[in-house]
């Protein structure tokens, strides 16, 4: 069970080929890539000369957040509310969601006692949209639960300003720019340290931006003036849709895939983020119960539920005492009594389904790298809970890069709420 989950090196650099391929194919304007590319109409990150007061709103779940960023000498002051989204707002009609945001923004601004006239604000918007501009896009699908009706195959910026129009009249609120939470970290890391070259979130999902010269966006539309480049967002978690992570794959994966809300969709997603790892992990144990060799043949009721074993569990078992963790959950949680080898076996099945997590994720990485060819002395961003409190995850991702491609002087750094002060950078690159 434990070889399922090895990758060796060669596999990896044949994914790598694969994975190039489906980016160059999905810049061209044939659209026969399972890697989307998607233009973000952001041009250059930030120089970290930038000052002046941002505001931020980040809508990509049941919690929505505004921020204020005050950014100067390259140091970002932010000040922060979040407000939690009713299942009755996120399923009402779209005027009474940018309605109740609006609300919120107003009384942000009142708390705060922001002042000016024509105030920059970035949206995250972390639903599939089709951008048309920095500040048009239409909501191509809702996601995470949400169904507001009018909103999708609109564009969203609009119903945003005309609902803060409506509702805060007395201020004149400016959306810049609407990005994506990728974008956003690329851009929240650009500011501290310009070498940054690659947005990579890492927690229940898992995607991926990098900076493109435009030569290489053959279905680019927009001016072709300096700076020649543009933030492209991949899309990394539909990798695999079109067969290329078949040789990879497990029954496990097929399984899981069966009994997920998506069949047949974010293949690579469903085999590194944290939606998933917690239940390959229990999928890997169950089979070793059935064949008699963990838990005696008896996994129990609770252990027998689908998702009951979470990806927060596979980071405490990881981490220093890891056997106690484990032994712990199994009886708390479970109510397994396990044995030592029972034990060892759920630690080394948690490190196993994250190594390959970890493994597939640096490949990835490493694609993107050598397509830009960028291996010296740059920096990729990196957000995302799995990313942040997972305790081996991060060192499997470098050792395996250093693998992939020996000499890079590539360093990792950890790009604390890109979604929300990146978006307050854009707003603040597009005010330039």
């Amino acid at each position: 069970t434990f070889n399922k989950f090895t990758v060796s090196k060669e596999t990896l650099q044949e994914m790598i080929k694969q994975f190039n391929d489906e980016m160059t194919t999905g810049l061209s304007k044939a659209t026969k890539s399972s890697l989307k590319m998607l233009p973000s109409y952001v041009r250059s990150t930030p120089t970290g000369q930038e000052s002046g007061d941002f505001l931020a709103l980040d809508i990509g779940g049941t919690n929505f957040r505004v921020l204020r960023c005050n950014l100067s000498g390259g140091q970002i002051k932010t000040d922060a509310e979040v407000y939690p989204m009713s299942s009755a707002v996120m399923k009402g009609t779209g005027g009474e969601l940018f309605g109740f945001v609006a609300d919120c923004i107003k009384g942000f601004l009142k708390k705060y006692d922001v002042k000016g006239d024509n105030l920059p604000l970035g949206f995250t918007f972390s639903f599939p949209c089709a951008q048309h501009s920095l500040n048009r896009a239409t909501l191509i699908t809702w996601t995470k639960g949400f169904t507001a009706s009018g909103v999708e195959g609109e564009e969203v910026v609009q119903l945003l300003q005309k609902a803060l129009a409506e509702r805060c009249p007395d201020f004149k609120v400016d959306v810049t720019a609407i990005v994506n939470d990728t974008v956003g970290t690329l851009m929240a890391a650009a500011y501290e340290n310009p070498k940054s070259v690659i947005g990579l979130i890492i927690g229940t999902g898992t995607n991926a931006c990098y900076m493109e010269h435009l030569d290489a966006v053959e279905k680019w539309t927009g001016d072709r003036d300096e700076p020649k480049q543009v933030i492209i967002n991949i899309e990394w978690g539909a990798f695999g849709d079109a067969g290329h992570m078949d040789n990879i794959r497990t029954d496990l994966d097929k399984e899981i895939d069966q009994h997920s809300l998506n069949p047949g969709k974010q293949t690579f997603e469903k085999m590194i983020s944290g939606m998933y790892l917690g239940e390959v992990v229990r999928l890997a144990a169950m089979a070793l119960v059935k064949e008699g060799a963990l838990f005696n043949g008896i996994a129990g009721d609770k252990f027998s539920v689908r998702e009951s074993f979470e990806t927060r569990f596979v980071s405490d078992i990881l981490e220093q005492n890891g056997a106690a963790s484990a032994r712990e959950i199994l009886k708390d949680k479970f109510g397994i009594d396990a044995s030592e080898n029972d034990v060892d076996i759920i630690v080394k099945l948690c490190d196993a389904a994250s190594t390959r997590a970890a493994r597939l994720a640096a490949a990835g990485i490493a694609a993107i790298l050598l397509k830009i060819n960028e291996t010296k002395d740059r920096i990729v961003a990196v957000d995302g809970s799995v990313y942040k409190k997972h305790p081996t995850f991060a060192k499997i991702m470098s050792n395996t890069l250093a693998e992939i491609i020996p000499d890079n002087t590539i360093s990792w750094t950890l790009a604390d709420d890109g979604s929300g002060v990146g978006a307050a950078m854009v707003a603040a690159v597009a005010g330039k």
